[in-house]
């Protein structure tokens, strides 16, 4: 499965600025900029101790939710499907998922993360308001290309809406899942759906600190 390909990688994606600096800077830096932020986070002997996974998650998740556009995310997830949700379903499905998607990566990133190096390859703009970010994440011998796909919103930020890891979209692998099960269910079922996983998840974590 793609996702497990993504482990360790993120930890350079889920990176946030202050939103009146990120207003003023181009897509590679958005994503460059902040990447101390998280690694100081994820090496800080603070959350070294039992029972402190919890806390860093929550120092992590403050730092990488305003990177993300989870609106676009969420859309682009569902595609079509997208108009057969009401405004409500609209909104509960990109908070769930929203939160779905930090738990399993800062999990992952938490578990996973090995003093990875990032080495920024270029920055490709296609219009006013969309880029990407070329970069490689090195493991030891193993290089990684991941590119950052960028949407810029109206109040001047670039923030990231898709990920592609070795050619594989992180959107696309989701809209495929979405699909199949909204082939079958309406909105309703797939919110339920993710909202259990996210209770499990939960959980989870909580008993693992």
């Amino acid at each position: 499965m793609i996702l497990k390909h993504m482990i360790g990688v993120l930890a350079f994606l889920l990176l946030a600025t202050n939103p009146s600096a990120a207003a003023s800077m181009e897509p590679m830096e958005t994503i460059k900029a902040p990447v101390d932020t998280v690694i100081v986070i994820l090496n800080d002997p603070q959350y070294q101790v039992a029972g402190a996974k919890s806390a860093q998650r929550d120092e992590i998740w403050k730092v990488v939710k305003p990177m993300f556009d989870f609106d676009e995310i969420a859309k682009r997830a569902v595609a079509r499907n997208w108009n057969d949700f009401n405004a409500a379903e609209k909104a509960a499905f990109t908070d769930v998922f929203a939160q779905f998607l930090g738990n399993t990566y800062i999990d992952k990133i938490q578990g996973e993360y090995h003093n990875e190096q990032i080495v920024y390859l270029g920055q490709d703009f296609y219009s006013d308001t969309y880029a990407e970010v070329k970069t490689q994440i090195v493991r030891e011998t193993l290089s990684i290309p991941v590119n950052y796909r960028m949407i810029k919103g109206g109040d001047g930020r670039w923030m990231v809406y898709d990920i592609i890891v070795e050619g594989v979209s992180l959107v696309k692998n989701y809209r495929t899942q979405f699909a199949s099960i909204l082939s079958k269910e309406k909105p309703a079922q797939l919110i339920q759906r993710l909202n259990e996983k996210l209770a499990e998840q939960n959980k989870r974590l909580a008993e693992n600190g």
